[in-house]
């Protein structure tokens, strides 16, 4: 299912809590399956892997409103390297992108946000 800005999502982005057991914890609420963080809010997304954030997932990223300026890839529990096709469409919007495991890349975006950086994260959940 594509990733859609009219679809039921947390309006705001926040403080992630907790994550494991296939599933993300953040503020009041609990979800199992990747994420989609952006500055203007948190979207449930069908992505598998980070071989599957192509084009329609750029789009979204894109279209965050404030821009995204950094995006972070967390990868789940094995280490990916972005391929440079995705790196230079990203950063053809303008999106710096790193890639790290998911719980780094959950303290990140927690870090970030709380320094009001206007940061994105595709977080695929750990099992």
């Amino acid at each position: 299912m594509p990733l859609d800005r009219t679809a039921r999502h947390l309006p705001r982005p926040v403080v992630i809590e907790s994550y494991g057991d296939g599933g993300f914890r953040l503020g009041d609420l609990s979800h199992r399956g990747a994420l989609v963080c952006l500055t203007d809010g948190i979207w449930a997304a069908d992505i598998a892997s980070p071989d599957a954030i192509g084009d329609d997932v750029i789009a979204f990223v894109a279209g965050s409103t404030p821009p995204v300026e950094h995006l972070l890839i967390g990868s789940g529990t094995a280490p990916w390297i972005v391929p440079e096709a995705l790196r230079t469409r990203l950063r053809d919007h303008g999106i710096v992108v790193e890639s790290m495991t998911t719980g780094p890349a959950v303290r990140t975006w927690n870090m970030l946000l709380v320094e009001r950086r206007r940061v994105g994260a595709i977080l695929l959940p750990v099992r």
